[in-house]
């Protein structure tokens, strides 16, 4: 997987993708996800599924994408419940208000 923290206004986001799915664009509709067009948002360290739940505990915002990724949602606490599949792909976005 890869794991790429941003910084924004309302607090640190962690984006956290399945290797697999770099470069692929996933499609469900009206709704895409450009994983080749934007592949640098989560394209940061690559990390083991036991640091992705590590990082993942401590996660107030994340952009999940891939059923790795959600696998390691789950470990860490997150409710994955909301995760919506776009082009049979796992995708879950957590943000604490």
């Amino acid at each position: 997987m890869y794991l790429k923290r941003h910084s924004s206004p309302a607090g640190e986001v962690v984006a956290i993708c399945d290797e697999e799915l770099l470069g692929r664009v996933l499609q469900e509709g009206k709704i895409r996800i450009d994983l080749e067009r934007y592949s640098a948002f989560y394209k940061g360290e690559k990390v083991s599924h036991s640091q992705a739940v590590a990082v993942l505990r401590e996660a107030k915002n994340a952009n999940i994408v891939g059923e790795k990724a959600l696998r390691a949602a789950g470990e860490a606490g997150l409710d994955t419940s909301g995760a919506r599949r776009v082009g049979g792909v796992p995708h879950l976005q957590v943000y604490q208000v």
